[in-house]
């Protein structure tokens, strides 16, 4: 899997993390003072990049979290076929098939889409 350790401090709103082995994109992070014998906690909600599931944790801040590397890739649409489109990467020249929610591309769009671990979508 493509992810690099970070500590929780170094979160903020509109950075990747991991949650449940799940890449997401944080949408809330907010910090409670430590207490009398304990460090400051951390609490992250985020969203799933590729399922769109909201999921939360709370730790430590200076606990050791995974954060996963997700690359933004340059693509031409090639050809479409209902809910599917079948994408050149403009890169290394791979052509592969996505599903699309709305049907507004047509071919020889240029797209830009995030890809993790075989998984894509388009931004």
């Amino acid at each position: 899997m493509a992810k690099q350790q970070s500590e929780v401090r170094n979160l903020d709103e509109g950075s990747y993390v991991m949650i449940d082995d799940v890449p997401c994109k944080i949408t809330g992070y907010s910090t409670a003072k430590p207490g009398k014998h304990g460090s400051a906690k951390a609490r992250v909600e985020a969203k799933g990049v590729f399922d769109g599931q909201k999921r939360s944790f709370s730790q430590p801040v200076d606990a050791k979290i995974w954060v996963p590397i997700i690359n933004r890739k340059q693509g031409q649409v090639l050809n479409v076929q209902g809910d599917e489109v079948q994408v050149m990467d403009l890169e290394t020249y791979d052509n592969f098939v996505m599903r699309v929610d709305d049907g507004t591309l047509s071919p020889d769009d240029e797209i830009e889409f995030l890809e993790h671990d075989g998984q894509r979508k388009i931004v």
